[in-house]
Protein backbone atom coordinates (compact mmCIF):
# COMPACT_ATOMS: atom_id res chain seq x y z
CA UNK A 1 0.00 0.00 0.00
CA UNK A 2 1.11 3.68 -0.89
CA UNK A 3 1.87 6.51 1.79
CA UNK A 4 1.44 9.70 1.60
CA UNK A 5 4.07 12.39 2.55
CA UNK A 6 2.88 14.95 3.64
CA UNK A 7 4.33 18.66 5.00
CA UNK A 8 2.70 21.71 6.41
CA UNK A 9 4.27 25.04 3.96
CA UNK A 10 1.78 27.48 5.32
CA UNK A 11 1.07 29.10 8.75
CA UNK A 12 -2.04 28.04 10.75
CA UNK A 13 -2.39 31.47 11.96
CA UNK A 14 -5.81 32.98 11.22
CA UNK A 15 -7.34 30.34 9.66
CA UNK A 16 -10.62 28.52 10.49
CA UNK A 17 -11.08 26.38 13.13
CA UNK A 18 -12.00 23.49 12.09
CA UNK A 19 -8.73 23.68 9.30
CA UNK A 20 -6.19 24.11 12.32
CA UNK A 21 -7.92 20.98 13.46
CA UNK A 22 -8.01 18.88 10.62
CA UNK A 23 -4.05 19.41 9.85
CA UNK A 24 -3.46 18.75 13.87
CA UNK A 25 -5.20 15.42 13.17
CA UNK A 26 -2.59 15.02 10.50
CA UNK A 27 0.42 15.40 13.68
CA UNK A 28 1.02 19.16 11.47
CA UNK A 29 1.14 21.73 14.44
CA UNK A 30 4.19 24.09 13.07
CA UNK A 31 5.32 25.37 9.38
CA UNK A 32 7.93 22.54 8.34
CA UNK A 33 6.29 19.38 10.10
CA UNK A 34 5.99 16.59 8.04
CA UNK A 35 4.39 13.36 8.89
CA UNK A 36 3.97 9.77 6.64
CA UNK A 37 -0.09 9.21 6.26
CA UNK A 38 -1.12 5.82 4.38
CA UNK A 39 -3.17 6.76 1.46
CA UNK A 40 -6.96 5.84 1.98
CA UNK A 41 -10.29 8.08 1.74
CA UNK A 42 -9.88 9.88 5.30
CA UNK A 43 -6.64 11.39 4.56
CA UNK A 44 -7.38 12.34 1.11
CA UNK A 45 -10.41 14.00 2.56
CA UNK A 46 -8.28 15.52 4.66
CA UNK A 47 -5.84 16.67 2.11
CA UNK A 48 -8.61 18.07 0.06
CA UNK A 49 -10.07 19.97 3.05
CA UNK A 50 -6.74 21.92 3.78
CA UNK A 51 -4.56 21.37 0.58
CA UNK A 52 -3.73 24.57 0.20
CA UNK A 53 -1.69 24.87 3.60
CA UNK A 54 0.25 21.54 2.79
CA UNK A 55 2.88 19.83 0.13
CA UNK A 56 1.93 16.27 -0.67
CA UNK A 57 3.74 13.78 -1.82
CA UNK A 58 3.47 9.92 -2.76
CA UNK A 59 5.87 7.39 -1.55
CA UNK A 60 5.74 3.47 -1.34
Amino acid sequence: MANLNIKLVKSLNGRLEKHIATANSLGLRKIGDATVQPDNAQTRGKIAKIGYLLSVEETK
